[in-house]
C-alpha cells in the first residue's frame, strides 16, 4: 500500500535509506529537520510503500515551479522485484504531472549499477552533456 510520506515516517524512512547500497545520504538534508522541511515544501509528492505494516519502499520528489527532482527512491531488498519501486516513481511522477510539472530529473551515483539499471527501465536517459556541480551554502 502506498501513501504520502509524512515525518511520523522518518525513523523507519532513514533506516531503509541507510542499508540501500549506491544510496548517499547527507547529513544535513538528510536529517530530521531536513526531511521535515523538504516534506513540507512538498506535501503531496514523496511517498511511502508498507505491507503487514512494515515500511518497505520510499520516495522523495519535489519541484521547483518548473523541474520536479526524485531522490532517495529505496525498496528493502527482501521486496525487490514486485514493482513497488514502479509503483513509488510513477506515483511521484502522476504527482508531479497533476502540478504542473513536465520534466523530471535525478542523480545516480555512477558505480549503482542496479539503480542505474532501473533508471533505463523506467525511461529515464542518461545526459552525456551536463557536468554536475555542487557547492555548500555555509
Amino acid at each position: 500500500m502506498l501513501k504520502h510520506m509524512s515525518i511520523q515516517d522518518y525513523t523507519d524512512v532513514h533506516a531503509l535509506w541507510s542499508r540501500t547500497p549506491g544510496l548517499g545520504l547527507r547529513p544535513i538534508e538528510d536529517s530530521l529537520e531536513g526531511i521535515s522541511f523538504y516534506l513540507n515544501r512538498n506535501p503531496k509528492t514523496c511517498f511511502t510503500a508498507w505491507e503487514d505494516g512494515k515500511l518497505v519502499g520510499a520516495i522523495l520528489a519535489g519541484h521547483d515551479g518548473r523541474r520536479g527532482y526524485l531522490y532517495h527512491l529505496a525498496v528493502d531488498s527482501a521486496y525487490r522485484r514486485k514493482g513497488i519501486g514502479r509503483q513509488l516513481v510513477e506515483q511521484s511522477l502522476a504527482a508531479l504531472s497533476s502540478l504542473g510539472i513536465q520534466k523530471v530529473a535525478l542523480v545516480a551515483f555512477t558505480y549503482n549499477q542496479n539503480g542505474n539499471a532501473f533508471w533505463e527501465k523506467m525511461g529515464f536517459s542518461q545526459r552525456e552533456d551536463l557536468t554536475y556541480r555542487n557547492r555548500t551554502t555555509t
